[in-house]
């Protein structure tokens, strides 16, 4: 079995700029494109425990901003499930992580991301 614990140094910037960006809109309150940067940080970061539990971390905190309880509760649930799944490489590649979408459910990854992604597979 292999056991993810740390992302890749080269995948970090990018992962970090989708951090940034969501600050920056969630700063200027573009909820929407804040929550897209959201998911774009928890695509790339997924496979990472650190990371996965950031950014469902950060969901969660994005869920009580918004006093948005369904998100509330399924980001609670994440928070306890994905650093693990993430540690034993068992996730559900491509999931935006938010609560909108089943937190089993493999989905297509964007182009962009694909790319990023793909330059730092082990």
């Amino acid at each position: 079995m292999k056991f993810n614990t740390t992302m890749p140094k080269g995948l970090k910037p990018h992962y970090q700029k989708e951090l940034d960006a969501y600050r920056d809109k969630l700063g200027k309150w573009f909820l929407r494109e804040a929550w897209q940067h959201l998911e774009r940080a928890h695509i790339l970061g997924q496979p990472y425990p650190y990371q996965h539990s950031e950014v469902h971390w950060l969901m969660l905190r994005f869920g009580f901003k918004i006093k948005d309880w369904k998100e509330i509760r399924g980001q609670i649930l994440r928070l306890f499930v994905g650093g693990v799944k993430s540690f034993v490489g068992k996730i559900p590649v491509g999931n935006t992580g938010g609560a909108n979408v089943p937190p089993l459910l493999p989905m297509e990854i964007p182009a962009d991301l694909k790319a990023i992604i793909n330059q730092f597979k082990k």
